[in-house]
């Protein structure tokens, strides 16, 4: 089923192009209008650079002023090869869809309300027979049953017409246009976007994403930068400043040389508070007693790190170097940001 992009915004029209498999666009005045394009002619030669196929509106009152029309559009610069005229079902319009089909020119026959209509277009020779879906059933017409109609119809005759959904209104549309074996499709950019989204499709790839991060970066890799570290010469009172600036729940605490002593957290600052009171906020932080904190090698994979996590149900791990700390690993660094 050949997929078009249904617009007349110039921003979305060559986002959406990138794709690069797109068949091409369909546009009307009242797009254009909408989007406040005051030169339709130029509007039209621009978007037939940037597309593969433009169909674009051919009107008039008789068959003539259609055909007159196509062929002013024509004489602006189009390819007659990937061009499509869009011409609304009628008598006049059927009569100057086989006229531009005798002069090797591609047509629309669309605005189709009924299986006549149709019948008639795909005799006239039209390249495509367009309903529109969504406005019939705003209009509470049964579109889908219509559709399936013209559908069959082509392909019990043998006519080289294709059925195209268009007025797509919701992703179910697609899906209904997929069932019905339409030829070809036409959709809003807003809604194509949205086909390839699935709620268990994110998950799953999150998953893979996730997996993969943990068996291929190192804790060196992913560590923050900010190296939460307090000398053992400070008061507590400066090592609590410390760990607010760092925005961490807790700070690593080293001598002089640099040399481990222990890790210093949050949950420790309550406890010495509940056993000291205010007083224990001037002692120096080599005052206090520190067990063998919780740590890694930096050279260690992501997954390690995860099974210690889980072992040992903490939020942040010590990360060393020779066992020389370089940084904080918080459980949130296991995530890919």
């Amino acid at each position: 089923m050949e997929l078009y992009l249904d617009s007349a915004d110039l921003k979305e029209i060559k986002e959406a192009f990138q794709l690069g498999f797109l068949t091409g666009l369909t546009t009307t005045p009242t797009f254009m209008h909408r989007e406040g394009i005051r030169d339709l002619d130029a509007t039209i030669v621009e978007l037939s650079k940037i597309v593969p196929v433009l169909q674009i509106e051919a009107l008039g009152e008789t068959a003539a002023d259609i055909v007159a029309d196509a062929e002013r559009q024509l004489a602006l610069g189009l390819d007659p090869k990937r061009t499509v005229f869009k011409i609304p079902v009628s008598l006049e319009g059927v009569k100057a869809c086989r006229t531009l089909v005798d002069k090797g020119l591609k047509v629309n026959v669309h605005l189709v309300y009924t299986i006549q209509q149709a019948y008639m277009a795909a005799v006239a020779g039209a390249t495509y027979i367009c309903v529109l879906a969504g406005r019939m059933q705003d209009q509470g017409y049964d579109a889908l049953t219509l559709i399936g109609d013209v559908v069959e119809l082509v392909e019990a005759y043998g006519f080289d017409s294709k059925v195209m959904f268009s007025s797509v209104r919701n992703t179910e549309h697609v899906r209904n246009a997929i069932d019905l074996g339409c030829h070809t499709i036409t959709v809003p950019w807003k809604l194509m976007k949205a086909l390839t989204e699935n709620n268990f499709t994110a998950i799953g790839t999150n998953q893979f994403i996730e997996h993969t991060r943990l068996i291929t970066v190192t804790v060196g890799q992913a560590i923050n930068t900010i190296n939460p570290t307090v000398t053992t010469d400070i008061s507590l009172t400066e090592a609590i400043v410390k760990m607010t600036e760092y925005g961490f729940g807790c700070v690593t605490v080293v001598d002089e040389a640099g040399n481990l002593k222990g890790v210093f957290t949050d949950g420790d600052l309550r406890r010495k508070l509940a056993d000291g009171g205010r007083d224990v906020l001037s002692k120096k932080m080599g005052d206090f007693e520190y067990g063998t904190p919780i740590s890694i090698e930096s050279t260690q994979l992501l997954d390690a790190a995860a099974a210690l996590f889980k072992k040992t149900s903490v939020d942040t791990i010590l990360v060393t170097e020779n066992g020389k700390p370089v940084g904080m690993l918080d459980i949130q660094d296991l995530k890919n940001d």
